[in-house]
């Protein structure tokens, strides 16, 4: 499995290379020009490359957190507790959010309200976890005060 990994990465890291040589040795206007005329194809191998290594990346990284995950559950109570009280604050920063019938204007036309509760909702759900980050880094300087 190592080995194949290794040969994995190496081959996307040579793929990676080539592009970047054919970019550079392409030279910035021409690309720029290409691109403006819908050719893409000098950059397109070094983005596919990106994708699979941004994709393989977070197969890994989504794989061995679940089976940390399930191999410690001392952990995955935590994590539930954690994620349970993310949604507990997102739900309560829905409700607590109106809809506002002030017309705004967008590119694509205007806000809803429904659009505008769910910012209303996401900028409630920063505060919320602003003041908690801030309790939190205080309870913790004055538990370690307190301890010496």
């Amino acid at each position: 499995m190592h080995k194949l990994l290794k040969i994995i990465a190496a081959v996307i890291g040579l793929v990676g290379i080539v592009s970047l040589v054919r970019i550079i040795s392409k030279g910035n206007d021409a690309i720029e020009a290409a691109a403006k005329e819908g050719d893409t194809a000098i950059v397109e191998p070094m983005a596919w490359a990106a994708y699979v290594m941004l994709g393989l990346v977070l197969v890994f990284v989504i794989g061995f957190v679940l089976k940390n995950l399930f191999t410690n559950t001392a952990g995955l109570k935590n994590t539930l507790i954690g994620v349970g009280a993310f949604a507990a604050v997102l739900i309560i920063s829905y409700v607590t959010a109106g809809g506002d019938s002030m017309i705004y204007k967008l590119q694509d036309g205007v806000a809803t309200s429904s659009q505008s509760q769910m910012v209303g909702a996401g900028l409630t759900a920063f505060y919320i976890l602003i003041v908690v980050a801030a309790l939190a880094m205080i309870f913790s300087g004055v538990k370690k005060i307190i301890n010496k």
